[in-house]
């Protein structure tokens, strides 16, 4: 048994919070082991000021974490979720989802709520998900991306640069800004990014040890969640850039999964749901990415492809 672990984080505020969530977890579950935090710059960080859109591949926040943790250096990762991509390099997997926190996106704005904008107000994000699903809500208003790190991206809505911007809500309640959010925007019109809320511990597959530790971790109504989720983006090709997101909540056992598909270049939105058992969440969320390209979801997704191969 390893008495010494490194647990691996980006090296924002906000990452460091997480991880320190998870740190002190694994201290009190396992008292007579040491650990440590290890702080990785991203290709994602480094980058904080260009837009997603025009970084290489995916896992810009992610990369150098699995390398580092590939080569030993680290012994586990905590990811954001919904930073992590859908295929984990051979050797690596995902070894835990803690308790979402919150999975909705926030509405951030000393004007009011984002219906209440007038027209031709600027929005802020730097997700083509929210920006397709803010311009399908209003398409009166203009979005404008933002990247930067929550502090950063408050201190440009407070120079005026947007009249609101959108961030997600678990960010801001690990940061303790609560008190920023405007509103809470709601699922049905603006389904969060899958894993949204939830931190992802990644491992190497031949730790048996680090396996076991962190499957105390574990919470399995998020993970049955996230694992439909990440399913149905699997399932629909999640590497491409079009906006394919999906929300799984569970109640008595039943999983119902919310899914999304759009196009970059229109305010065309699919939207479609299945419910069934928990335990089958890999099932449901094939089954739902199945039902969605049925509807015509597959058109929409070769369409980002065609301008962004």
């Amino acid at each position: 048994m390893r008495r010494r672990i490194v647990i691996g984080t980006r090296g924002s505020k906000l990452a460091i919070i997480q991880a320190e969530s998870v740190l002190k977890k694994l201290r009190l579950i396992a008292p007579d082991r040491r650990f440590s935090l290890m702080k990785i710059a991203t290709t994602g960080d480094k980058e904080s000021n260009t837009p997603l859109d025009r970084l290489a591949g995916e896992g810009v926040f992610v990369k150098e974490l699995e390398g580092a943790l590939a080569d030993g250096k680290i012994d586990m990762a905590v990811h954001s979720l919904k930073d992590l991509p859908i295929e984990i390099p051979q050797g690596l997997a995902l070894g835990a989802a803690t308790e979402r926190l919150e999975s909705r996106d926030t509405f951030i704005s000393s004007k009011g709520k984002l219906a209440e904008l007038p027209p031709g107000s600027i929005v802020g994000t730097g997700s083509h998900r929210r920006a397709i699903q803010v311009l399908a809500y209003r398409p009166d208003l203009k979005v404008q991306d933002l990247r930067g790190n929550i502090e950063t991206r408050l201190r440009k809505l407070s120079e005026n640069r947007y009249d609101g911007i959108i961030v997600a809500a678990a960010a801001l309640i690990r940061l303790g800004l609560e008190k920023k959010i405007t509103e809470y925007l709601p699922a049905e019109h603006f389904t969060p990014e899958v894993g949204q809320g939830a931190l992802g511990i990644e491992i190497r597959t031949d730790d048996e040890d680090i396996r076991s530790l962190v499957s105390l971790l574990n919470h399995h109504p998020t993970w049955h969640c996230v694992t439909a989720e990440r399913a149905f983006l699997k399932t629909l090709g999640g590497g491409c850039r079009a906006p394919i997101t999906a929300l799984g909540s569970i109640s008595n056992n039943i999983l119902k999964l919310d899914g999304m598909v759009a196009s970059t270049h229109s305010t065309k939105i699919l939207r479609c749901s299945l419910q069934g058992n928990a335990r089958e969440s890999e099932r449901l969320g094939i089954r739902l990415a199945q039902k969605m390209i049925e509807m015509g979801a597959l058109n929409l997704i070769n369409e980002v492809r065609s301008r962004h191969p």
